[in-house]
Order: C-alpha cells, then structure tokens, then sequence
C-alpha cells in the first residue's frame, strides 16, 4: 500500500478521495453514535460539508468519459447534492425516519458502492491499495 499515485494525482483528486475517506469513517461513527446528540448534529454536518466537497470537486475528475465529459458517477454527484438539503430538512422537521433513510442512502450509494469502483484496475485507488 502506498499514498504515492494518490499524492501524485491532481489537487482536486487528491481532495476528493481524503474527503472521502474522511466522510466514510465519519459516516461509520455516525451510523453507530447515539443520535439526536450534539455530537451527532455537529458531525453531521461536517459529513455533509465533507459530501458537498466530495460532490463538487467530482466535477473536476473526467477519467470516465461518457457523454462528453461526464459519466454516470457525476450523476450520482448530482443526485447527492439534491438530496442533501432533504435530508437535513427531515432531521430539522423531526421527520427522523426519512432523514435516516436518505443518510443510510447516500453513505451506501455515495460512498460505499461508489467508493468500491474505485478499486478496479486502472484506478487510483487500486494503485494505492494494491501497488500497480
């Protein structure tokens, strides 16, 4: 394992993977803490703020060119920045299942499944977990 393709790559990858990173540990934290705390509201919205980073600068990342520069992961992105504000509006309603249900969605979508693409051969990720 070695950080060297990552630190290597482009300033707005290398921003959008440790905010990544970031945002899946702390969604890990999130998933598991007593809720409707301080700390969780606090840590929430650093999660948030760490999905519209990671959000934002997926925009600046085109390896997967499929319409033009874009590909299915840049409407993910999109989808992700809808959602969000819903999200939070579910919580400040109190309406906790919903807002439980697009958190649990977006951590799956967003950074579980959409982070293990980035595993595959030829990507960054790869390279940095597996050496190639």
């Amino acid at each position: 394992m070695t950080l060297q393709p990552l630190l290597d790559a482009s300033p707005a990858i290398q921003v959008h993977a440790f905010a990544a990173m970031a945002a899946f540990a702390l969604g890990f934290v999130q998933l598991a803490a007593p809720k409707g705390t301080l700390p969780h509201r606090t840590m929430g919205y650093l999660w948030v703020t760490l999905m519209i980073v990671i959000c934002v600068t997926s925009f600046w990342i085109q390896d997967l060119r499929v319409w033009g520069p874009w590909s299915p992961i840049h409407l993910l992105s999109i989808f992700t920045l809808v959602t969000l504000p819903f999200a939070i509006l579910h919580a400040r309603r109190h309406r906790v299942s919903q807002h439980r249900n697009a958190m649990i969605m977006m951590f799956a979508g967003a950074l579980l499944i959409a982070g293990l693409f980035t595993f595959v051969p030829g990507r960054i990720m790869h390279a940095v977990v597996l050496g190639n």
